[in-house]
């Protein structure tokens, strides 16, 4: 049975392998003709280009590897079965489970590179891609507003902890390679969320142990006589007089705050391209500020499920051992493959949106495309055994 499964593994990595070189030689092209576009501009060259076609696919490896695993594992199935190599098999006592088996610890290696190309390397080399690609845009920070990165954090009266005091509201207009801010705007609000401090600063540097050091600091602070004489009422509680305003500048000033250059960093990237890690420090973060973390939350336990449909995808292969050559060519059921994974994908895909609406745990949502296909795959060997 080692022999056998000596076999069954080289053959199928063999298989897969070539498969997941076809798929990023597609992806590679299609990003570098993305890319020709901003050729030539902001400095942003050929070889930037090819640089970022380089450095993005650990990313694609990531995400195509589980449809690789089945076209590749199907490949070599219907080859078993074309040549009766299955039948031989099977006729010297190999039983549908043992061969499931045999899959199985074939798929280990595969979820295992799935795990550190997903969790070590693409979400690094994702970011660096991420940072050519603004390049040739004539920008450094990844946003959806035209003014810039937006975050939030909480006001405590000892920087990191103590009583919360109200909150404050983070743009930046640019977050450069270093880290270094340009153009930052801290809105603070109390626990009324009445605007009681803007501040504004040319530039800001990180120091370390969540200290930020703002330069060329104006700070406008936002006061209501009413309310400081404890007089407030309905119509002036929210008054902001232009002489209950205090200006002062400042050539440096610290600012103690729960941003980090990590938090500023995944915050404009997309979840899809960021480890279970960043997207735990993230989730957490948002919680703290209660922000809406359900994207995150599904990205979050997508990271750690989806690898794992590789064993699922991989028992779906099994049954195309079982079909004849009179079934159909092994072109044919490599194309039914493909169109189950491009299914896996776009089902995927779909749960991941319709989870942000519903009121289901994150972790169902993960699972479920898994479960279903994995419902098929028994289906289908239970159809295949019994015909």
């Amino acid at each position: 049975m080692n022999v056998l499964q000596r076999y069954f593994t080289v053959s199928i990595t063999q298989a897969v392998g070539l498969v997941l070189l076809a798929f990023l030689g597609l992806t590679a092209f299609m990003d570098l003709t993305s890319e020709l576009k901003s050729v030539g501009r902001n400095g942003y060259e050929f070889i930037d280009a090819l640089f970022y076609v380089v450095v993005m696919i650990p990313q694609h490896v990531y995400e195509v590897m589980p449809v690789a695993a089945l076209i590749g594992t199907i490949y070599t199935m219907a080859q078993f079965a074309s040549s009766s190599e299955f039948t031989i098999m099977r006729a010297a006592g190999m039983s549908t489970r043992t061969a499931g088996w045999m899959l199985f610890k074939t798929g280990i290696l595969f979820v295992v590179i799935t795990f550190i190309f997903g969790e070590l390397i693409a979400p690094r080399t994702a970011l660096l891609a991420e940072r050519l690609h603004l390049t040739g845009r004539g920008t450094t920070v990844s946003s959806e507003f035209r003014s810039g990165l937006w975050t939030k954090d909480i006001i405590k009266s000892d920087g990191l902890t103590g009583t919360v005091q109200g909150t404050r509201f983070f743009n930046v207009r640019q977050v450069r390679p270093d880290s270094s801010l340009v153009d930052v705007k801290l809105y603070e609000f109390d626990n009324s969320y009445r605007l009681r401090t803007l501040t504004v600063a040319k530039s800001g540097t990180y120091q370390g142990n969540n200290v930020w050091r703002l330069e060329e600091v104006t700070e406008n602070r936002f006061t209501n006589p009413a309310l400081l004489k404890g007089e407030a009422t309905l119509q002036n509680n929210f008054a902001q007089e232009s002489g209950a305003i205090a200006t002062q500048q400042y050539k440096t000033k610290d600012l103690v705050s729960e941003i980090t250059p990590k938090i500023l960093s995944v915050s404009g990237s997309d979840p899809e391209r960021m480890s279970a890690n960043e997207l735990a420090v993230y989730t957490r973060h948002l919680q703290e500020n209660r922000q809406g973390t359900e994207r995150f939350k599904i990205a979050f336990w997508k990271k750690l499920i989806d690898p794992l449909a590789i064993f699922v995808l991989m028992a779906l292969a099994l049954p195309f051992a079982y079909l004849h050559t009179r079934s159909g060519g092994v072109s044919l059921k490599i194309f039914i493959g493909i169109m189950i994974g491009v299914s896996f994908l776009l089902v995927n895909t779909l749960f991941s949106h319709v989870g942000v609406l519903s009121t289901l745990p994150a972790y169902v949502i993960a699972v479920m495309p898994s479960l279903i296909f994995l419902a098929l795959a028994i289906g289908a060997l239970a159809w295949v055994e019994r015909h």
